[in-house]
């Protein structure tokens, strides 16, 4: 355990599988060259790489060097934040491999909050750097109270926040628990919370080749997605959770189970058009 938000998941790199025969080698090695050159056409941009037209577009293109569809909200139409000119929405994210980035990415760019040691990955550290990541450091119990307000202050700026709550990663969409403390900075800041779910499958078929667990590598990861075949990454965006004038009783526990039940329940897809967001749902059924 390296700090307060830190949990211990079962999954190991065992878990990462293909549900279909790999890429044979030549495949693979168009997919590198087509990958590399991408990630140096990003790195490239620098400080413009955090443009959000920009970050869509090379978070896109990334996905599609890797082969890999994105099946989710269309490109910017803002399908994931709630544009009501308040607060940044809170989008709280299931956690399943460093893919989760670009993808979310591809769909809108938002800023990320993410731990410190993301920022010293290979490739990804640097990609996350210049989108702009907001990084934290988790080791520290005392500093919990000081990230809490920091990422308050940045949603009532009206920066939307994308976070990983399970605080580590899962080989699918239906495990781990939501850490609580990122809820608060939505209370506090009377933010939306958008919960998003994130699955990957191969042919329709539930995939857990690009699972990032336990003492994987970045490059056992990268690898394993080269080959993969017919991969696709899905982003489910569930209805907006309100925090603005928000039942005296709705605490940080209750807002943690209700985003909860949406990203891990395993609910069908649901078009999620742009406007306002609905209130709680109180009966939705108990899963974590």
């Amino acid at each position: 355990m390296n700090g307060p938000w830190d949990v211990r998941s079962d999954c190991t790199p065992g878990c990462a599988v293909h549900a279909l025969p790999p890429l044979p080698a030549t495949g693979v090695v168009r997919r590198s060259a087509g990958f590399a050159h991408r990630v140096r056409r990003a790195l490239t941009d620098g400080a413009r790489m955090a443009e959000p037209p920009r970050l869509r577009a090379h978070a896109g293109a990334l996905l599609d060097a890797l082969g890999i569809r994105l099946d989710g909200p269309v490109p910017g139409t803002g399908a994931l934040t709630c544009p009501d000119g308040g607060p940044g929405t809170l989008l709280v994210v299931n956690h399943i491999s460093w893919l989760d980035i670009p993808a979310l990415l591809a769909v809108e760019p938002v800023t990320l909050l993410a731990k410190r040691e993301v920022g010293g990955w290979p490739v990804v550290g640097g990609l996350a750097r210049r989108a702009g990541t907001h990084f934290i450091d988790r080791t520290d119990p005392r500093k919990l109270p000081h990230i809490v307000r920091e990422l308050a202050d940045l949603l009532a700026s009206g920066r939307s926040v994308a976070v990983f709550p399970q605080a580590t990663t899962w080989c699918t969409a239906d495990r781990g628990a939501f850490r609580r403390a990122t809820f608060q900075a939505a209370l506090d800041a009377g933010a939306p919370v958008r919960p998003v779910t994130v699955t990957y499958t191969q042919q329709g078929l539930p995939s857990t080749v690009a699972a990032f667990c336990g003492e994987d590598t970045f490059l056992a990861s990268l690898r394993r997605v080269l080959a993969a075949r017919a991969l696709t990454v899905g982003v489910t965006a569930h209805p907006a959770l309100s925090t603005a004038g928000r039942d005296p009783g709705l605490d940080r526990r209750e807002l943690a189970a209700l985003a909860a039940r949406a990203v891990l329940g395993g609910r069908p897809a649901r078009s999620v058009p742009p406007g306002p967001v609905a209130a709680p749902v109180r009966d939705a059924p108990a899963h974590v």
